[in-house]
């Protein structure tokens, strides 16, 4: 059988690309503005990549195209599609039909924080030699690629661990990507989430949550902190968050001691935690499996070291993460230099709905380049009246000529971006 999917390099649909495969399907698909890790981590797999989108893509006619959800009508492609009448269906459709059904769903929903739950979360069940399938929005380091079908003997048993997000499935399936999954195992980082009998994880802290959970909730609820008193809490030994307790019920299970760091990163452990807790495994063992974690790839992850600058790579795309990022960081460094470049990119903070609150998450940077391209939807001037740590650059080559200044003095220097930032990556690191 050949499926070829449409928006085939979106961490997401290249995800299921990767479980089709391992299923034995024939792979082929489309995007455009591919770059790595995902066009590597296809092409690895033997699945054939097609740059653009247009008709001739569709080849001999596949069996079945999925169609991601960023497509809509009137591109090609898709257009294509619906001429030739082939059968097609959204990404989240397929995957609870072809994987799920039979599956210990652990699904890990918010705003911030899902990828890296969910790699903490999958490396847990797989340190407990679980073999658990996973799909995650990133490449954690732990496993080397983004998804996979897992489960006992066939394929046919087992847990299987998935990020959880309420966007539309399709421009022509309108739930939600989570509607489809069913979990058993939900984790709220900091977002709304209503489902059946199981269990909902969530932090005792966020009004959010606990506000539309008091709209009415019929799930048993695990709540998490941070030096508090809820059920499951954390306590932090050190401010940077590289090294905690776990306590359940006042009572402690142990220590956590890994590369991490951040108050948000403690938060997705405990989740994680708690998670593991709730199919067996002992928090002992979790809290084991968390020393050996690994963080997801542009997660913080340090791409080089030149003379005295150390150079990070990070998946940042709202200003909540942003913060709890940098405050991490300082917390860690503590008076050392700190320079945050952003490329606001996230459909939010392209059109300027974070204006206060992105100048406010910079805080603790003592300098922050933020790059206004030709295309923004708002003037970044305006982040100018909440802070003064901020300067605007409107091309690549402006940033990299300010950096090479500012390298002179050395830091940390925080690549902050969800794409692909032009290629600065690489041209930084060779200028520098």
């Amino acid at each position: 059988m050949h499926i070829h999917i449409l928006g085939i390099c979106g961490t997401f649909m290249g995800g299921l690309a990767v479980i089709a495969r391992q299923l034995g399907y024939q792979v082929s698909g489309s995007d455009q503005h591919v770059y790595p890790p995902m066009s590597t981590q296809l092409q690895q797999q033997g699945i054939q990549l097609m740059d653009g989108y247009r008709a001739e893509n569709l080849g001999d006619d596949p069996d079945l195209v999925i169609i991601g959800n960023a497509l809509s009508r009137g591109n090609p492609e898709v257009e294509a599609v619906l001429n030739k009448g082939l059968n097609y269906v959204s990404g989240p459709q397929w995957l609870a039909e072809h994987v799920l059904q039979d599956k210990w769903v652990l699904g890990v929903a918010g705003t911030h924080g899902k990828t890296t739950t969910t790699s903490m979360l999958s490396w847990i069940l797989e340190h407990q030699g679980f073999n658990p399938g996973f799909l995650i929005g990133g490449i954690p380091l732990n496993f080397g690629i983004s998804a996979r079908l897992g489960g006992g003997p066939e394929n046919k048993s087992g847990f299987f661990v998935i990020e959880a997000d309420e966007y539309d499935s399709a421009f022509f399936d309108k739930r939600s990507k989570f509607v489809h999954y069913r979990p058993r195992t939900a984790i709220l980082n900091n977002l709304e989430f209503d489902q059946g009998e199981g269990l909902i994880i969530s932090p005792e802290r966020d009004a959010n949550i606990n506000e539309v959970l008091a709209m009415g909730c019929w799930t048993p609820v695990a709540k998490t902190s941070i030096n508090a008193n809820s059920q499951w809490n954390a306590k932090l030994l050190k401010a940077d968050g590289s090294q905690f307790s776990v306590l359940f019920e006042n009572n402690e299970q142990g220590i956590v001691n890994w590369s991490l760091t951040g108050e948000h990163n403690v938060y997705n452990a405990l989740s994680a935690i708690v998670a593991a807790d709730h199919v067996g495994i002992l928090p002992k063992d979790a809290i084991a499996a968390l020393g050996q974690f690994i963080n997801v790839k542009r997660r913080m992850e340090v791409i080089a070291r030149k003379n005295d600058v150390t150079l990070y790579d990070d998946f940042a795309h709202h200003p909540t993460a942003i913060e709890t990022t940098l405050d991490g960081l300082r917390k860690q460094v503590g008076q050392e230099r700190i320079i945050a470049i952003v490329e606001p990119r996230s459909n939010t903070m392209r059109l300027g709905v974070h204006t206060e609150s992105l100048a406010k998450s910079l805080g603790n940077a003592d300098l922050a380049i933020i790059y206004q391209p030709q295309n923004l939807d708002w003037d970044l001037s305006k982040l100018l009246n909440y802070a003064n740590n901020i300067e605007i650059c409107q091309s690549l080559d402006d940033i990299i000529a300010k950096l090479k200044v500012e390298a002179r003095a050395g830091g940390h220097f925080v690549l902050m971006s969800n794409g692909s930032f032009g290629g600065i990556y690489q041209r930084l690191q060779d200028e520098l």
